[in-house]
């Protein structure tokens, strides 16, 4: 399983749609991911206080693009990137994903035990 963080605003559109693109598949080619022991760190960097998150939890079998493990940004960790659009029904579950008081995100407890 791999994780997305986006907006729940946007996960409402994609579903409509049938496929989600992301705001980085045609900036950067791909959509970013990250392993679920990843996630809340990616989230404290990319997103800190930033409010009405969701994370996608998406079954990597069903992803029918190509899904690389890459380490882009010479971090020593290899994360994943998903080259085309993911099709919703290979999210499996959706978690909503606030910030606490100080605008850091910690796991939700759904996920916790999935680490």
């Amino acid at each position: 399983m791999i994780i997305h963080a986006l907006k729940k605003k946007d996960w409402e559109r994609a579903k409509k749609k049938g496929t989600y693109k992301g705001d980085t598949l045609a900036k950067n080619g791909f959509i970013h991911c990250s392993p679920i022991e990843k996630i809340v760190d990616v989230a404290n960097y990319n997103f800190k206080g930033i409010e009405g998150l969701v994370l996608l939890c998406i079954d990597e079998d069903r992803v029918i693009s190509e899904i690389k493990w890459e380490d882009l940004y010479n971090e020593g960790r290899d994360y994943p990137h998903i080259y085309g659009e993911l099709n919703i029904d290979s999210v499996i579950d959706v978690f909503e994903f606030e910030p606490n008081k100080d605008g850091y995100f910690e796991l939700p407890g759904g996920l916790k035990n999935l680490k």
